[in-house]
């Protein structure tokens, strides 16, 4: 793993979600780099530059996080909590993007510091269309702190 910003990390188990999700940002002319990272373990390995990813440096963090709950290994609640009680990350944006409706699951991610929930649409257009949002806002409109 080289030492190049990545912008957007993408946490996501579901080969289909991580396609369309792809998908839109390409569709969508949003060309950040992005690492997708397939279960909780290595999104925390990931974004606190352990094991694979020891040589990289956590300065170079991601400007957003786009984070399912339902992951395996470690899930999207526990990987939120980390992020946001360790300094180092705290800052870094957190959209938990998944098919929960389920009020326990978005009242936990607000109480863990989650700055935005949204749930999957089902429909492949409107999924698209969340998804540019999501990459539009958080890469060019939001102002990161410094």
């Amino acid at each position: 793993m080289t030492d190049n910003r990545v912008e957007i990390l993408l946490v996501e188990d579901n080969p289909n979600d991580v396609e369309l999700t792809l998908y839109a940002f390409k569709k969508n002319k949003l060309t950040n780099p992005i690492f997708v990272a397939r279960d909780g373990a290595e999104a925390l390995d990931f974004i606190f530059c352990r094991g694979l990813f020891a040589e990289r440096r956590i300065e170079n963090g991601p400007r957003v996080i786009l984070l399912d709950i339902k992951l395996p290994k470690v899930d999207g609640l526990e990987v939120l909590k980390q992020i946001k009680s360790d300094a180092r990350t705290r800052a870094i944006p957190v959209v938990i993007l998944t098919s929960s409706h389920e009020d326990r699951d978005i009242t936990e991610s607000y109480k863990l510091g989650v700055n935005s929930y949204i749930v999957k649409p089902v429909d492949f257009e409107q999924f698209v269309e969340a998804v540019q949002q999501v990459g539009l806002y958080w890469t060019l409109l939001n102002q990161p702190s410094a």
